[in-house]
């Protein structure tokens, strides 16, 4: 890093400020727009676990057949994250996420029309495809606009999108629940407001979004070729470190490109597990409205939302990424474990404290993978590994919905969330052999 920023400030004791201010200049302008497109996002995501009772009393669905269908969003995604991330630099960031959340924004609206089952599987499908590429093209626009020593504290902000979302969705979906009339259940405003609103946000992603540093106007002339010039080091640096030969398809044969996917399926795995699940769980603690129950679903995530912040402190201070992932992996097996143990009240405790570990780990994962990977793919194996990663948050309700309706408890899931957080956080140190950039 130090030979980076020599390479940028030459012989100028000016130089490193005009760097800084071009690394405020960026954060200030994108981290927030990000933040508030990730809480939308991750809205139209998840909201379909508030509405699980509706929608069995309402269409017939089912523990089993939620789970699938909440699951198969991520099959979706899957299948078309690395198409996307590929076409993202063909088009440009700004096109590219404006059409993404244009994208999910009608589909999250169409929620409210499923007629059962089937159409319930389509949407969800649907949804996963227009949503596929948001979270590694976020990822990717970062590594072209932020130095390697920045990213870390971006991601964790960026990531605590997720967090607030889970926030307010509780208290946000429980109140859009006790909507009626227009011929509608609140079910269905509850999806028709929250889309609605990720598509009129695209207006304002369109109006501040740059693809490039060299398209920002709102930066000078002097900070432009600061952050460009570091960042063009940074790469160089980074790429001469890998075989001039290097391909996507080469790297995937790497085995560190496995672990990376492991990890991240492991932690992914935990999140949408409790994601999907926490509001039955609350539901079997008393009697509650639904802004009751959203009200306590915020908790655990405001928690992590603390855990994250804290953990990327320590991580920066004290430089041993693999050993700060290790730990809150371990501190989510631990959570999930002992909420097996008594019933719904300490199973929700024992949640809040897993929520410690599993979101800390996400938002400390990424720094690994990205002074790793190959700065000419690292586009595509960045989509790779989330959608790869992300195919946890099919396994998980899926599941969970199975275990429900045929045995009436989701625990053996809770036991494997548990071991699979056990497991990525001994392999986590395999990553460590080559040396990050």
């Amino acid at each position: 890093m130090t030979t980076a920023a020599t390479t940028v400030s030459g012989s100028s004791s000016a130089a490193p400020t005009v760097l800084d201010m071009a690394v405020s200049k960026v954060k200030w302008r994108i981290l927030p727009l990000f933040v508030v497109m990730f809480i939308a996002n991750y809205i139209d995501r998840v909201n379909i676990g508030f509405v699980r009772s509706h929608l069995e009393q309402d269409l017939g669905i089912g523990a089993a057949a939620f789970g699938f269908g909440a699951g198969i969003f991520f099959l979706a995604y899957a299948l078309f994250e690395v198409p996307s991330n590929i076409l993202q630099q063909r088009f440009g960031a700004k096109a590219w996420l404006t059409r993404i959340m244009a994208s999910w924004g009608v589909v999250a609206t169409g929620m409210a029309f499923v007629q059962g089952e089937t159409s319930f599987y389509v949407m969800r499908f649907l949804l996963g495809v227009a949503e596929a590429g948001f979270f590694p093209g976020v990822v990717y626009y970062f590594t072209q606009w932020l130095p390697n020593r920045e990213r870390g504290k971006a991601m964790a902000i960026f990531l605590s999108g997720s967090a607030l979302a889970s926030v307010m969705s509780g208290p946000l979906s429980g109140a859009l629940l006790s909507i009626n009339g227009g011929g509608f259940h609140g079910w269905q405003w509850m999806f028709i407001i929250e889309g609605l609103a990720s598509v009129a946000l695209c207006f304002v992603v369109w109006f501040f979004l740059d693809s490039r540093p060299e398209d920002a106007k709102w930066l000078t002339e002097s900070e432009r070729t600061a952050l460009t010039t570091i960042i063009a080091a940074e790469k160089k640096e980074r790429d001469a470190n890998k075989p001039a030969h290097a391909s996507m398809f080469t790297l995937l044969k790497d085995s560190r490109i496995a672990l990376f996917c492991f990890i991240y399926f492991a932690i992914q795995l935990t999140i949408y597990g409790a994601t999907f699940w926490l509001p039955s769980i609350i539901k079997k603690m008393g009697h509650f409205s639904e802004f009751q129950v959203g009200l306590f679903n915020s908790i655990p995530w405001i928690i992590s939302i603390a855990a994250m912040y804290m953990f990327a402190g320590l991580a920066q201070r004290y430089r041993h990424q693999q050993a700060w992932v290790a730990v809150a992996l371990v501190i989510a097996a631990c959570g999930m474990f002992a909420s097996t143990i008594a019933g719904p009240v300490f199973a929700f405790v024992a949640i809040c404290f897993a929520g410690i570990g599993f979101k800390a780990a996400s938002s400390l994962f990424w720094p690994i993978p990205q002074g790793y990977l190959d700065s000419r793919i690292a586009a595509a194996v960045i989509a790779l590994i989330n959608s790869l990663g992300n195919l946890g948050g099919f396994v998980a309700p899926a599941t969970f919905g199975y275990l429900e309706q045929k045995t009436g408890s989701i625990q053996g899931g809770l036991y494997a969330l548990a071991t699979a957080s056990v497991i990525a956080a001994g392999l986590v140190f395999l990553t460590r052999r080559r040396k990050q950039s």
